[in-house]
């Protein structure tokens, strides 16, 4: 069939929403976020998760853990403070029995890793290398721990040195950096990831903050800070992933996130320059709230006469 034949058909059946991330090929770029949408079984009365291109796990660490003792989530106008602490079955549990279940889904298993050290990420990788997870999200901005976690992500040097160790670990596997936005300098830190072994990133993560309970006079959290995310976060998280491509340049596979609740939400991250977004708090309040974003994303494209989610970016095309 002729070139012209193959734009003509692929027209006909409609635009092509499929985006590669570090050599995994998504069938579109909407990716649960870690943490908000469990292992994707826990939403199939709701949501088809068939649909959405990729599912990240929760936070999963070597061991298992119970989280954070006490108030988890806050509701503040227009966000949601959460205070889970990785509560996870540990690695070896995820892969015997809820990887499976996630692997009949359909979409991309993103992996999320985090730990108290830097020997556990690398222990955690070597098991998920040899799973049968598409990728591997580098948790190094959860404000929820007390060791690790963020710790990782607000320094470049420390950012290198997790991500190194866990490259070396993760032998077959893409390695997504997750990064924290109370980083001082983020793009030097995505810099550090990437020169260490990174293959992607991602961000961001939720932002420290904080809720006071005025009738006991303390603080709500155990941990007193937590994580802030929802509407509240988008402006914020969106000029972060528009200096991240700008600072990066092309090439780099970066997946936006943070307040994303609609379709204009992301394609505001597309067009910003991220390659694909993921949905946290949102489904919270909608669980439909990723297949309306696919639809929406698909309907724009349509009507902008747009053939594949790379063209939307203002880095380039102009919608």
């Amino acid at each position: 069939m002729s070139d012209a034949k193959t734009a003509g058909a692929a027209s006909a059946a409609g635009p092509d929403l499929s985006v590669e991330i570090a050599g995994v090929r998504l069938r579109n770029p909407v990716i649960a976020a870690s943490g908000t949408f469990g292992y994707g079984s826990e939403y199939a009365q709701v949501i088809d998760a068939g649909r959405l291109g990729g599912i990240c796990t929760k936070g999963l660490t070597l061991r298992p853990r119970p989280g954070n003792s006490g108030i988890r989530l806050w509701e503040t106008p227009s966000g949601l403070l959460n205070s889970i602490g990785l509560e996870n079955p540990g690695i070896e549990a995820f892969i015997e029995k809820e990887l499976p279940r996630m692997r009949r889904l359909g979409p991309a298993v993103i992996a999320n890793l985090s730990g108290s050290d830097i020997e556990e990420y690398a222990l955690g990788a070597a098991l998920l290398d040899e799973s049968a997870v598409d990728m591997v999200e580098l948790n190094i901005s959860c404000p929820n721990v007390k060791a690790g976690g963020m710790a990782f992500g607000l320094d470049p040097e420390a950012a290198a040195a997790v991500t190194a160790r866990a490259r070396r670990a993760l032998r077959s596997k893409p390695l997504m950096a997750k990064l924290s936005p109370n980083a001082a300098d983020l793009p030097a830190v995505a810099r550090a990831c990437l020169d260490a072994g990174a293959d992607a990133i991602s961000l961001v993560n939720t932002f420290k903050a904080m809720a006071i309970d005025t009738r006991s006079r303390r603080p709500v959290f155990a941990n007193v800070s937590a994580g802030l995310s929802g509407p509240a976060i988008k402006p914020i998280a969106l000029r972060m992933a528009w200096e991240m491509r700008e600072a990066l340049g092309p090439g780099v596979p970066i997946v936006g996130m943070g307040g994303i609740a609609c379709a204009e939400d992301a394609l505001e991250f597309l067009m910003a320059g991220a390659d694909a977004i993921q949905v946290g708090s949102a489904t919270f309040a909608n669980p439909a709230a990723m297949a309306e974003i696919i639809d929406g994303i698909e309907a724009r494209m349509i009507e902008s006469g747009i053939s594949e989610p790379g063209a939307i970016s203002l880095r380039g095309k102009i919608v």
